[in-house]
């Protein structure tokens, strides 16, 4: 018989148990002896049951709340695919009274970041997404949520301790690594590299980030340590004008520098500056597939762009939490990304998803 026209009445017959008692075991619901259990177990076996999980959670018919929390971001950012991909799950989910809810903290701003996670708790969500701040804050926060049994994703850094559901993202050293291997397949006989950094305070804007240029400096330092490495600071919430003013002086006085690399989604504002400058001896490898970014590789000011797929990132942490809470499935913990190159060559054949 096959296993979605077995009834639970079938069951309870098979098993010698009474409807309610299969329907307890079906739903993982307490209240079931051991006896009775093993007697289900051993029928639903022998049946070769399998449950059918999409109907049982719509006939459930309750609400699912999911958060995530990220930081605030202008537009033409890794975020905002982010973003495209949690909202692009959670409308495919609506059936199943899926809703979610963006919370946005300030970087480098831990109250902001401690404002944030308190409008979460007091939400109570059943599922929430997070990419972290400081370590401290952050494990202050999702102590909270394993004492509340609130399962937790997290973007961007990795951070098993924390004890998270899953964790999507790239592993940053190794992209950083790739990074360093492809650029010196072209930069080899180069004196003198630019780091692009975007620092506030002197402190850059993510664990991924430091991580992408640990990996970068470790393949520097063993394959190609007399080249010298020069950053070069586009501070954080700055204008054109500020971002054309110190690149016009780095290239001025380093004429012989050919080569920029930036582990942030903002290559394109050393790409748009070479574009107005007619610079066009200047190679650029950055990261993120977003608009701007594309269409300078397109217009040949970037080079190289490393895809990590933002938008499958975010569709598949909802995703992820909607099969765990809702359908009550296993999950895969860590889901490293694909490390891509995109060229112009290639980029207009990048698809930044392949889920519906």
């Amino acid at each position: 018989m096959a296993s979605d026209k077995i009834r639970i009445k079938d069951i309870a017959l098979r098993a010698g148990v009474s409807v309610g008692t299969v329907d307890r075991v079906l739903h993982k619901r307490p209240n079931v002896s051991k006896t009775a259990l093993e007697k289900v177990e051993r029928a639903l076996e022998e049946m070769d049951y399998e449950p059918n999980v999409y109907a049982s959670a719509l006939a459930y018919n309750r609400d699912y709340t999911f958060i995530c929390i990220i930081p605030l971001h202008s537009s033409e950012a890794y975020w905002e695919e982010i973003e495209e991909g949690v909202q692009a799950s959670t409308k495919r989910h609506r059936d199943f009274h899926v809703s979610l809810k963006l919370i946005y903290y300030e970087r480098f701003n831990g109250e902001s970041f401690t404002q944030a996670t308190h409008q979460c708790l007091e939400a109570k969500p059943d599922g929430v997404i997070l990419v972290p701040a400081k370590l401290e804050l952050t494990r202050d926060f999702t102590d909270q949520l394993n004492d509340n049994q609130i399962p937790f994703i997290l973007l961007d850094s990795y951070l098993p301790d924390l004890k998270p559901l899953a964790f999507y993202g790239q592993d940053s050293f190794q992209s950083g690594y790739f990074a360093a291997r492809m650029l010196m397949l072209i930069a080899s006989k180069e004196q003198e590299i630019m780091l692009m950094k975007q620092l506030k305070d002197g402190h850059i804007g993510s664990k991924q980030q430091n991580n992408r240029e640990t990996g970068f400096r470790h393949y520097m330092h063993d394959h190609f340590p007399e080249i010298k490495i020069t950053e070069v600071n586009l501070p954080l919430g700055g204008s054109r004008e500020e971002f054309d003013s110190i690149l016009e002086e780095f290239f001025t006085t380093h004429p012989h520098v050919h080569h920029c690399i930036t582990f942030n989604s903002k290559a394109h504002l050393v790409g748009l500056f070479l574009q107005r400058t007619n610079r066009r001896n200047v190679q650029i490898m950055g990261y993120d597939m977003v608009p701007k970014n594309a269409e300078c590789v397109r217009q040949g000011s970037i080079s190289f762009l490393i895809a990590q797929h933002a938008y499958m990132q975010g569709y598949s942490c909802v995703e992820t939490l909607f099969q765990a809470i809702v359908l009550r499935k296993e999950v895969t913990p860590v889901n490293y990304m694909p490390i891509e190159l995109l060229t112009k060559e290639n980029i207009d054949f990048y698809r930044r998803t392949n889920v519906g």
